[in-house]
């Protein structure tokens, strides 16, 4: 008996030392487990442009205007081709446009070419066809484009996709609407709201993809030099029609646009156009049909001339990441913050027969 017992309890102090054993090693393997540390989510924190100087709301500046704001806006830029022929004027939304660039279309008429960022107007218009050079604009700046119509080369880019838009074409009566106080092709309109309602429809995101690389001076007098310009004219052609006439107005440090006369006036809200930068820029233009259609090289830069805050420079401009850009001593050159015109001359006229101005 007691052998049975002295060998129950050995087997009993084995047993007693395996589970301290087992205990130690679970023990040391916990004190090996090291846990991984939690994933920590990095948000994106848009840096402000600048701060106000007697503190406040920081302010960011505009991507198009530079013009300081309380509100970050992140809005894509939409371009709308813009009837300019006399029987479409005054048009509606002009003056709500961040930039308006005037090319040459045909039989020396010339569009506009209005991009919205800022604010998208309640009514834009007249609104008109579009051209494949218009197309590669609004491509490089990854802008929603608004036509009705086109050309045969622009239509064959918008049916493919080419860039996210809406066309009157496919749209006039429903997102496009006639006014009756006009004959077409003069009279087809487009809301803002209907513009937003072309997004979703075509699947088109309604956020910037591209920040333009425009610079802006801080202030109005650090745009001042010596070279002086208050009255600009700029001619497309002979046409009085097409003769525009810029006047500087020293007291809101703008210039007032007028043509055959008659002040560049917004027919939707009134207000008259005032442009804090004035830009010509010369482009190969050639013509390619029977009926005057042009190719504009928007592509390889050229001579350019900018008029702000009274005063002028001689300087060239760049296609910059499909930017038109207005370029001194090899960086974009610093506009005003305001709105800004730009004109798109031919080069077989020049800057220098077809811009004139006075002190």
């Amino acid at each position: 008996m007691k052998g049975k017992k002295r060998g129950w309890l050995l087997a009993l102090a084995i047993m007693l030392l395996l589970l301290s054993a087992c205990s130690k090693k679970e023990k040391a393997g916990a004190e090996e487990i090291v846990p991984e540390p939690e994933e920590i989510e990095e948000i994106e924190v848009e840096e402000p442009v600048e701060e106000p100087e007697e503190g406040g709301a920081l302010l960011y500046r505009a991507p198009f205007t530079g013009v300081s704001t309380e509100e970050e806006n992140w809005a894509r830029p939409v371009l709308a081709t813009i009837n300019n022929h006399p029987h479409a004027r005054p048009q509606s939304g002009i003056s709500q446009a961040d930039i308006v660039y005037e090319f040459m279309a045909e039989g020396n008429v010339t569009r506009f070419l209005a991009l919205f960022q800022s604010e998208l107007p309640e009514t834009v218009g007249p609104i008109r066809s579009a051209r494949d050079y218009f197309i590669h604009l609004s491509k490089g700046m990854d802008a929603f484009y608004v036509a009705h119509g086109y050309s045969p080369d622009a239509q064959k880019l918008l049916a493919n996709r080419y860039v996210d838009n809406v066309n009157g074409m496919q749209y006039d009566g429903t997102l496009f609407k006639r006014s009756t106080d006009r004959k077409a092709p003069h009279n087809s309109y487009i809301t803002g709201e209907n513009i937003m309602a072309a997004m979703e429809k075509v699947g088109a995101s309604d956020e910037i993809a591209k920040v333009p690389p425009f610079t802006f001076h801080e202030s109005v007098e650090d745009a001042k030099i010596e070279d002086s310009a208050s009255m600009i004219v700029v001619r497309f052609s002979s046409n009085k029609d097409f003769i525009n006439t810029f006047s500087y107005d020293p007291g809101t440090d703008t210039y007032n646009r007028m043509v055959n006369g008659i002040l560049t006036m917004d027919k939707a809200n009134g207000e008259q156009v005032g442009l804090s930068n004035l830009i010509v820029m010369e482009a190969n233009h050639r013509t390619i049909d029977s009926v005057g259609r042009q190719s504009v090289d928007i592509e390889s830069g050229g001579k350019a001339i900018l008029f702000q805050a009274g005063s002028v420079k001689e300087l060239e401009w760049k296609n910059v990441d499909g930017f038109l850009v207005p370029m001194e001593n090899g960086a974009p050159a610093k506009l005003v913050p305001g709105k800004t015109w730009i004109h798109i001359i031919p080069t077989n006229s020049g800057i220098s027969k077809s811009v004139t101005y006075t002190p």
